[in-house]
């Protein structure tokens, strides 16, 4: 038997190790002993989710990938969990002949329904997945062992629609709350594919009308830092087909303004135009939604043969497609004079088509954006709500993309793109898509904290 009353400086090698180790070994139990602990409860955890995972999974597993989307099992769904919340009243809107887009609309009502009222918004729909790209099924919600819950629409954005109703269940069953204002929750169609039979027509509806909205959430991104990021506009998409005319001519003939020739002169002043823009970000002079982008989507040009295309012939036409993003800080009229007078100038033998998918001005001529600074009382409480439940903002930004925001902004309606998604990676639209469950859980108690703020608050003048 060791004497560990003598000092340090007496024992021997052997007896220092022992004395050290024997001292420790609680301590290490201790360590060991939770951490299996913590072991088995992330074990259980997976195996038993608990039911705000199980009804998420749930939702995920309804495909409604375009371009054959099921939107009316996504419905029944929606519907039958908010029949289980007590206080919420539901309708469904048709705004086709057809009758094929459903739009659920929720109204958990507020005390005072002469204050403005609240939207909470998010689609229904989710962009086609191909499952040999997948590592698991895209409508399997396949929950991995670390929390990864694999699905298309588990960031875009099937989450924050059932995050909505989670939060507001708690609010209601947990907390007893009543809200001062009415709160609408909207699971519109179409968002994918621009809204138009969605959002769009339901903004010109009586029933939006009736709403008397106030402040309206939508979708926002993943953030993969420790910071929510938030979006106060978005950028507006337009599409533009250059179409350039010439004589045809045998392969071997140089002249002047072929069709070919016209067109990639065209495409090298864009391009240029692209490079100035792009370098302002690279610069760190403004960020990549701040810019006009414009890419090159397609080249039509030549005349096919059953091999390809024929070698010695000049083609008389020859188009080439763009995709623009406009934010809302560019001028749309001096866009349109570019493209007609330096991209595709007439007496080049040139025309073009735009498509302009949204607006770049609210119903006023105002840049369709919403403020995020002390003008805006709603983004006052708004940053408060989520501060107080343990978030953090980034820097608000433009969203590069665009979403059913740009129908509300352009009414004038204060519109904040937001999903409660931190530590994440983005992945809209990709391969993998995945959600972790701790981060959907956080989210929950940041759209608690978020949806109580802003139906209590009183003075929105």
């Amino acid at each position: 038997m060791f004497d560990f009353r003598c000092s340090a400086g007496k024992m021997s090698e052997q007896q220092r190790f022992c004395h050290h180790h024997l001292l420790l070994s609680p301590f290490l139990l201790a360590f060991l002993s939770f951490s299996l602990f913590l072991a088995a409860a992330a074990e259980i955890h997976h195996q038993n989710p608990p039911p705000a995972i199980t009804r998420f999974q749930q939702y995920l597993q309804i495909s409604s990938a375009h371009p054959t989307p099921d939107y009316t099992s996504a419905i029944n769904f929606l519907t039958s969990f908010s029949n289980s919340i007590p206080s919420l009243q539901s309708q469904i809107l048709y705004f086709t002949p057809e009758k094929d887009k459903p739009l659920l609309l929720l109204t958990w009502p507020g005390s005072d329904p002469t204050l403005p009222s609240i939207l909470l918004n998010s689609h229904l729909d989710s962009v086609p997945a191909d499952p040999s790209k997948w590592v698991h099924p895209p409508f399997s919600a396949y929950h991995s062992s670390d929390g990864k819950i694999f699905a298309r629409g588990a960031q875009d954005d099937k989450c924050i629609g059932i995050q909505y109703l989670e939060a507001i269940k708690r609010l209601i069953e947990e907390k007893n709350f009543s809200p001062l204002r009415t709160v609408h929750i909207s699971f519109v169609p179409d968002e994918e594919i621009g809204g138009f039979d969605g959002m769009a027509k339901f903004v010109k509806s009586d029933e939006f009308k009736a709403l008397n909205l106030g402040f309206v959430l939508d979708e926002g991104q993943a953030s993969p830092g420790d910071e929510y990021r938030v979006f106060y506009a978005d950028r507006q998409p337009w599409h533009i087909v250059i179409k350039a005319v010439g004589m045809p001519g045998h392969g071997s003939r140089m002249f002047d303004n072929s069709a070919m020739e016209n067109l990639m002169k065209s495409v090298e002043v864009i391009t240029k135009f692209r490079d100035a823009e792009f370098d302002k970000v690279k610069a760190g002079l403004a960020a990549n939604s701040e810019v006009i982008s414009a890419n090159p989507v397609f080249l039509k040009a030549g005349i096919p043969s059953p091999t390809g295309f024929v070698m010695n012939v000049q083609p008389s036409e020859a188009e080439a497609g763009f995709d623009l993003r406009l934010p809302p800080t560019a001028d749309p009229d001096a866009v349109r004079r570019r493209i007609a007078e330096e991209w595709a100038p007439s007496w080049r033998n040139m025309s073009f088509e735009i498509t302009e998918k949204g607006p770049l001005r609210d119903h006023q001529g105002r840049p369709l954006l919403t403020p995020t600074n002390d003008s805006n009382s709603w983004w006052s409480v708004f940053k408060q709500a989520v501060t107080s439940a343990g978030g953090k903002l980034a820097k608000p930004e433009i969203l590069p993309s665009t979403t059913d925001a740009r129908f509300m902004r352009q009414l004038g309606i204060p519109t904040i793109g937001f999903s409660p998604m931190r530590n994440t990676p983005i992945l809209l639209h990709d391969h993998n898509e995945f959600l972790k469950d701790s981060v959907y859980l956080e989210g929950i108690k940041v759209y608690e904290s978020v949806i109580k703020s802003l139906s209590s608050f009183a003075d929105s003048s």
